[in-house]
């Protein structure tokens, strides 16, 4: 069961618990589809950075309240948005782009718990974290250029998840797929046929993520950003040298391997 942790902050538009190493974060705007606007992109940057920095926090679930997933940017907050000035918009945009790259890059691993429909930016948020779990038949779409905008500041985390060749024809189309046809190529992970059947799976790999070292896993995050589309060279060979070099020297890399061979728990799963 999840409990409101009282080291955490208040939010207006969403919500924040946890269960014991799982810290859950649901977007709470069920009555606006759990839309982007301002707020909401504000909050999201803290909480994420929030649940970064607890110390019992292990694994981050994104979620959202209400049928919806996320619909992408809030209808009123983009009409207000066409009234700023230039200088205005480009920092409403780079709020929204550090909100995406806070997720993308938090130094613990985070599942998106994909229960209603996703488009626009509810699709960049899905291609931020690190996996997903989806209800099967739920709808995507990358919508923006039916709006006259671009998917600007979430096309490296789709492009990323979906691949160059499949993100050319759903983000130039604008046309809807479904969670069955992401999981397919490679955004969605997991498929669920219910709800009870999306949380246990979300609770499985969540399970998985939090009995690993912590700082391996965050350390693994960083080596996958590091060497994803680089050539295999002298300098990739270098740095991924230099990096198991360092974990191995560490507390956790010394206490994983002495865990193994001595056939007990290492201790971040005991807490000695």
């Amino acid at each position: 069961m999840s409990d409101l942790d009282p080291a955490f902050s208040a939010y207006a538009t969403l919500r924040l618990d946890r269960d014991g190493p799982v810290g859950t974060l649901t977007l709470n705007r069920p009555e606006r589809h759990n839309a982007f606007d301002d707020v909401l992109v504000g909050e999201l940057d803290a909480a994420l950075k929030e649940l970064a920095a607890h110390p019992a926090v292990r694994v981050v679930v994104l979620a959202s309240a209400g049928k919806s997933f996320c619909a992408g940017a809030d209808l009123n907050w983009m009409k207000r948005a066409a009234a700023y000035s230039s200088d205005e918009n480009l920092a409403d945009s780079r709020r929204l782009a550090a909100m995406l790259h806070t997720l993308h890059s938090l130094g613990k691993p985070t599942i998106a718990r994909v229960q209603g429909a996703a488009y626009g930016g509810g699709v960049g948020l899905i291609a931020a974290c690190d996996m997903a779990v989806a209800l099967a038949g739920q709808p995507l779409a990358l919508t923006e250029v039916k709006l006259g905008i671009l998917p600007a500041v979430i096309s490296p985390y789709v492009i990323a998840a979906l691949g160059e060749r499949q993100a050319r024809r759903y983000m130039l189309t604008a046309e809807r797929f479904d969670t069955g046809t992401a999981h397919r190529l490679g955004l969605v992970h997991e498929l669920a046929g219910d709800e009870a059947e999306l949380d246990a799976k979300v609770a499985a790999l969540a399970g998985a993520l939090a009995a690993n070292s912590p700082q391996a896993v965050g350390a693994c995050k960083d080596l996958i950003g590091a060497v994803a589309g680089q050539p295999i060279g002298p300098a990739v060979m270098e740095d991924t040298a230099r990096r198991i070099t360092a974990i191995r020297a560490s507390d956790e890399g010394r206490e994983g391997i002495a865990a193994f061979l001595e056939k007990r728990p290492p201790a971040w799963l005991t807490g000695r």
